[in-house]
């Protein structure tokens, strides 16, 4: 049986309280990031439910497995609602290179560029060139943003 297996993967609206959401949380800490345990704390508690106008939260399927998670919030290290901050992206490392991180943060974009000035996102280290080839600015002395995607929006 030859040829190549096309995966696909299915991108909707999350609400991370399903047992789905809980296995990826449990992934992701063995691999030592937290951001899944931050978006479902800041989830219970209210403090985050993407609620707010232009923010959503995304997860990314393939079958019934939860194989990816980003969402776009009002970046909350600024004054005012103009920008936007990517957030909690993570995926699978068995689905990792397979283009479904940028089709996640794409759609993030996407719908950024709807409701914000600014894109911003705090990327570790190994992330950097992923976000740079996305079209994001690395920038420098911000405590809080490494990469910046500025929309032609604005006065």
């Amino acid at each position: 049986m030859g040829g190549s297996v096309e995966v696909s993967y299915v991108l909707k609206r999350l609400r991370p309280t399903m047992p789905a959401f809980d296995a990826l949380k449990d992934d992701s800490r063995l691999e030592g990031y937290w951001m899944l345990v931050r978006l479902a704390d800041g989830w219970a508690s209210g403090r985050n439910k993407f609620l707010k106008r232009g923010e959503a939260l995304y997860g990314t399927w393939h079958g019934r497995e939860l194989v990816g998670v980003c969402g776009l919030n009002i970046d909350p290290y600024f004054e005012g609602r103009d920008q936007g901050r990517v957030r909690h992206l993570f995926v699978s490392a068995r689905h990792r290179r397979t283009g479904l991180g940028r089709m996640l943060v794409e759609t993030v974009i996407d719908r950024a560029r709807h409701y914000f000035a600014v894109l911003n996102t705090r990327a570790p280290q190994e992330a950097f060139g992923f976000y740079e080839q996305l079209g994001f600015q690395r920038v420098v002395g911000e405590e809080f943003v490494t990469h910046r995607m500025i929309f032609g929006k604005g006065g």
